[in-house]
């Protein structure tokens, strides 16, 4: 690549190699610690969950552009993994897991719309309508329950035959 090509990108031919480098070793160090931690770091269960694939993701965009150390850069993702699986642990213990996760919201109960949860949860009733026509609903009367999950996925319970209450354990009602 020629000098003045890159002069117009703004970046020299070293800044660009150092940032391969850095994009590299963060993704080789991301991928070992997913391997080691599991793929539930990047799930889409919880805030946590949530905050730890931004994190990751700053932390790789800081790296790759040079704007610190790759030591640095590698110590936070350990870090973040470490206290990702920390949280695990602390979510496994029923007393800390209603501080750390939000709970199940039950929007429609039988073909019963709750509308103060749907506001509750701002889903709007396109949405909930939505969810029901991807679940294959065509009655009403088919739906047994529609749940808010904690990763803001919308769970459609239907079909024929009563409703197993064990399913809805843990889920806020109105």
């Amino acid at each position: 690549m020629s000098s003045s090509l890159l002069s117009g990108l703004g970046a020299s031919v070293t800044e660009l190699a150092t940032g391969a480098v850095a994009a590299i070793a963060i993704y080789l160090a991301v991928i070992v610690a997913t391997r080691v931690s599991g793929l539930r770091s990047f799930s889409k269960m919880s805030a946590f969950d949530f905050a730890m694939t931004v994190a990751i993701g700053s932390l790789i965009a800081t790296a790759a552009s040079g704007q610190a150390p790759l030591a640095t850069v590698i110590v936070g993702v350990a870090v973040l993994f470490a206290g990702q699986f920390l949280v695990a642990v602390l979510r496994s213990h029923r007393w800390l897991r209603g501080a750390l996760d939000n709970s199940p919201l039950l929007l429609m109960d039988g073909e019963r719309i709750l509308h103060d949860n749907l506001a509750l949860a701002r889903v709007t009733l396109d949405d909930l309508h939505g969810k029901l026509r991807e679940a294959g609903v065509l009655r009403y009367e088919q739906v047994r329950a529609v749940v808010f999950e904690t990763t803001g996925d919308l769970s459609v319970l239907h079909g024929e035959g009563s409703l197993d209450e064990r399913l809805l354990s843990g889920v806020r009602r109105p």
